[in-house]
């Protein structure tokens, strides 16, 4: 047995989610039956497919805690040919803030609090208690991984995890709701963006309104094996309930359009998202009456 496949047997067995990775430190290429996901795609990945490969096909997506997978025939020569092993922190729930240079560190270390810190070859990785959306580019060097995301294993760092906190998720507010050109949204809609010029009539703040919304992000898309759309529509039904004294509008509609994309990117078909938020919306109005 590898060392690498030892590492993943190890973390897979303290329920972190592993695959392996080739040269350049990248997932193993798609088997010709998945090339350009001509099998529909793996039912986690954010447009859920039907794909049932037992290969390493799909990314992190092919991410497992299963013993049986990591150490199939399939699998076996990917292990041969692997120079590192990665996990999907979104799987475990966590996330890692990704510093890519001694500048993203130290700004860092003076804007976000401390938690669990693993050295890499170019920063560090900061790794907290929670799983929100994965962002790239949030700041200069600065990347968010978690769901719909791999981080390499460069061990177990040192220091105490903390909570995921508020900071952390407002980073990842604009790369959330702004896809890039020509990206699939996986939504029946463009993404919509909450801002005041689309709640020109509510009494919250902004911090106040984006901080509750980055929580309620992050509950939906913990719900990786079921009850995301019922969890979308707890969030909904809440954020509602914290405008009805407003005068309007609140934006409830941006609002209520990312949380359907976020209960999309973890499996749950469009159609039955936004029954639940609109469900949701509706029920948060009626009970704060």
């Amino acid at each position: 047995m590898s060392d690498h496949l030892r590492t993943a047997l190890e973390l897979a067995e303290s329920g972190v989610p592993v695959l392996p990775l080739r040269e350049g430190k990248l997932p193993f290429g798609n088997c010709q039956a998945c090339a350009h996901c001509a099998c529909g795609g793996r039912p986690v990945m954010k447009t859920p497919g039907p794909c049932q490969c037992p290969g390493v096909c799909h990314g992190w997506a092919a991410s497992t805690t299963d013993p049986t997978v990591i150490t199939s025939p399939a699998w076996a020569p990917a292990w041969r040919q692997a120079i590192a092993v990665a996990y999907h922190p979104g799987g475990a729930g966590l996330t890692v803030v990704d510093l890519d240079s001694p500048e993203a560190v130290a700004w860092a270390r003076q804007a976000l609090p401390p938690s669990r810190t693993v050295p890499t070859t170019r920063g560090e990785h900061w790794i907290y208690r929670g799983a929100m959306l994965s962002a790239n580019r949030v700041r200069p060097d600065v990347d968010i991984k978690s769901f719909m995301a791999y981080a390499r294993w460069l061990g177990p760092g040192t220091g105490t995890m903390t909570n995921l906190p508020p900071t952390v998720c407002a980073l990842a507010e604009r790369e959330e709701t702004t896809p890039a050109p020509g990206s699939p949204h996986g939504t029946s809609s463009e993404r919509a963006t909450w801002d005041r010029s689309v709640a020109t009539g509510c009494r919250h703040t902004e911090t106040y309104v984006r901080t509750g919304l980055n929580k309620g992000l992050a509950l939906v898309c913990a719900r990786t094996e079921s009850g995301a759309a019922s969890q979308a529509f707890g969030v909904a039904s809440f954020l509602a309930a914290q405008h009805r004294q407003c005068p309007g509008p609140c934006g409830l509609a941006a609002l209520g359009q990312q949380i359907v994309d976020a209960a999309v990117s973890v499996g749950v078909p469009v159609p039955y998202a936004q029954r639940a938020v609109a469900r949701g919306l509706g029920a948060g109005a009626e009970s704060a009456a």
